[in-house]
């Protein structure tokens, strides 16, 4: 059974994440599936618009550690880093459905998504302090632009989790959405945007991701405190206790 499962409705790519038994937490193999959907929806006409769900109770816990911790070097081959450069660079919109566990990465490539949506079981999390690393996926530039530096600070040096009220306050996300409405309305919202002019709405939002280039710099500059920070002392310690618990 794959772990990423993709279907197309009226111009939209559904990408589901599936593999609640691990609570969604990505592999490499799940990096690699997402990235080739990503870019084969992207080539084709017929794809408008994309939308990223998780399982009924989650999104994604985040990262499999084991898995991660035995994949080599973070360069450009990466499959991790192979999926952030193709979520940043992609044209076409991106809509999310959040429910339960956003954890790591399942918060900071909401950064990357143009509307966000979250019942109210939805919780959010970025770790990378606790477990002694660095922010990801451009969250160190991105964050501050939406919610202000301090507010950012306290989320990234604390690590602490949060709802889906604070992420809405914080304009994290578009809107609390009933959970029995979640994916209903996500996936309608996203329907909507492929309505819409795709010359048009591909230039639009490029323009309202003016500062690309700035992103991309500061995530190539994060992966590679990410990689230093992957393989030090207080790193290694926090791993052990974690895959211990």
């Amino acid at each position: 059974m794959s772990y990423i499962q993709v279907r197309d409705d009226q111009g939209v790519r559904i990408i589901g994440f599936n593999r609640p038994e691990k609570r969604n937490a990505f592999n490499l193999e799940m990096y690699q599936q997402l990235t080739e959907y990503l870019i084969q929806g992207e080539a084709d006409n017929d794809i408008r618009a994309f939308m990223f769900h998780g399982t009924h109770d989650c999104f994604t816990s985040g990262n499999d550690i084991v898995d991660f911790l035995q994949s080599g070097a973070l360069d450009d081959n990466h499959p991790t880093v192979k999926f952030l450069f193709c979520l940043l660079d992609l044209k076409k919109p991106v809509v999310a459905a959040v429910t339960g566990a956003a954890v790591g990465i399942g918060t900071t490539l909401l950064l990357h998504c143009d509307l966000v949506y979250a019942d109210n079981k939805a919780k959010f999390q970025m770790p990378f302090v606790n477990l002694a690393l660095v922010p990801e996926a451009a969250s160190s530039i991105l964050l501050p632009l939406i919610v202000g530096q301090h507010k950012a600070a306290e989320l990234i040096l604390l690590g602490d989790a949060f709802d889906a009220e604070t992420a809405a306050k914080l304009n994290l996300i578009n809107r609390v959405v009933a959970a029995d409405e979640l994916i209903s309305f996500s996936l309608a919202q996203a329907k909507k945007l492929a309505a819409q002019p795709p010359l048009s709405m591909q230039a639009s939002k490029q323009l309202l991701r003016h500062n690309q280039a700035q992103v991309k710099a500061q995530m190539k500059l994060e992966l590679v405190q990410f990689a230093k920070r992957l393989q030090s002392d207080e790193a290694k310690h926090r791993f052990k206790a974690f895959l211990n618990k």
